[in-house]
């Protein structure tokens, strides 16, 4: 939520958990956006780290009007690793035409492993959506 406020969104938590964590707004436009965060403790590897997270597949599927941006973090080393930023349509374009994650029980299993600057999950390259703050512009009030 601090991110998005240093960026002059307006930020608000549902009174009704349905899947969205924050509703992030921009106030002189009435832009809205849809944000579910995912957090996960890193595993150490030998060249990096990883981590795994579950997205329920009927929340990925439910497209509508507002898109949900998922960000997925990471506890390493008592530090959050730069959060990833992907919008919803995006994922689920990866996991149905990239056979990017793992179905299981309802839900997608997408594991990230983190080397450096790099970031991939299923052999596919996700560093573009490290930090990716593009659909939250800057706001100069």
């Amino acid at each position: 939520m601090s991110e998005f406020l240093m960026l002059g969104w307006n930020v608000a938590i549902p009174e009704v958990d349905i899947g969205d964590d924050i509703f992030v707004v921009q106030d002189d436009s009435g832009t809205l956006r849809r944000v579910q965060v995912k957090t996960s403790t890193s595993k150490i590897r030998k060249d990096g780290f990883s981590a795994q997270f579950s997205v329920p597949l009927k929340n990925l599927r439910n497209i509508s009007n507002v898109l949900v941006h998922y960000i997925f973090l990471v506890r390493h080393n008592h530090n959050w690793s730069k959060p990833l930023v992907i919008r919803q349509d995006y994922l689920l374009d990866y996991f149905e035409n990239s056979h990017v994650g793992t179905e299981s029980n309802g839900n997608i299993i997408f594991y990230f492993a983190f080397k450096n600057e790099s970031v991939i999950c299923s052999g596919n390259d996700f560093s573009k959506y490290s930090n990716n703050f593009i659909d939250f512009p800057q706001i100069d009030h």
